[in-house]
C-alpha cells in the first residue's frame, strides 16, 4: 500500500528540553604564510576566564546556523571578516557542563585561512588584546577546551575531545 504524500510539515515532536545543549563556534583564524593565529585575551571584567587567551568564540543565537555564528561571532570580537563557506570544520568539543550550559555544551572549531582586515580589539570591555601569536608560542594561560581544540588542529591531532564526561 502506498503512502500517500502531503505538503504539510510534519507534526513537530515535544522539545527536548533535558537534552537541550549549548550551541557555540569559536574560529581558529590561521596565516598559514606565517604560522600565526589571532587569539584574545579576556578581561579581568570577563564574566568568564578572567585574563585568560581563547579563540575567538560564541554562542548561537536562536535559529542561526552554526557557520553564521562564527562568521558573526569573529567580526564583533575581532574585526575580522571571513565568508561562511570559507571555514573549515578543525575540531568538535563536546562539554558535559558548562559556565552557561547545565546540561552541556557542542563547540564546533572552524578553521579559516581566507579572511580580510586585521585583528582589532572590538569588545574591549570584554577583552584587554586581540592579535596574532606564533603558532609555536600559545601562551599556557589559556582556556583549557579551546586551547587542547588549537593544539590538536595545529598537530594534526583527533577532531574530536570530551571535556567532563565520566
Amino acid at each position: 500500500m502506498a503512502q500517500s504524500q502531503t505538503d504539510h510539515q510534519p507534526k513537530a515532536l515535544p522539545t527536548a528540553l533535558e537534552s537541550m545543549t549549548l550551541l557555540v563556534a569559536a574560529v581558529i583564524v590561521h596565516d598559514k604564510a606565517t604560522n600565526r593565529v589571532v587569539l584574545l585575551q579576556r578581561s579581568q571584567n570577563a564574566k568568564f576566564a578572567q585574563s585568560m587567551w581563547d579563540l575567538p568564540v560564541g554562542k548561537s543565537e536562536a535559529r542561526e546556523p552554526i557557520t553564521q555564528t562564527a562568521v558573526r561571532e569573529l567580526h564583533e570580537e575581532t574585526g575580522l571578516t571571513v565568508k561562511p563557506e570559507s571555514l573549515k570544520v578543525a575540531h568538535i568539543i563536546h562539554g558535559a557542563w558548562g559556565v552557561e550550559a547545565p546540561n552541556g555544551f557542542l563547540t564546533v572549531v572552524f578553521v579559516a585561512h581566507e579572511w580580510s582586515g586585521e585583528p582589532e580589539n572590538r569588545e574591549p570591555r570584554k577583552h584587554s588584546q586581540v592579535r596574532w601569536v606564533d603558532a609555536d608560542a600559545i601562551p599556557e594561560n589559556f582556556v583549557d577546551t579551546t586551547s587542547s581544540a588549537l593544539r590538536r588542529y595545529l598537530a594534526g591531532g583527533p577532531e574530536v575531545s570530551l571535556d567532563g564526561w565520566q
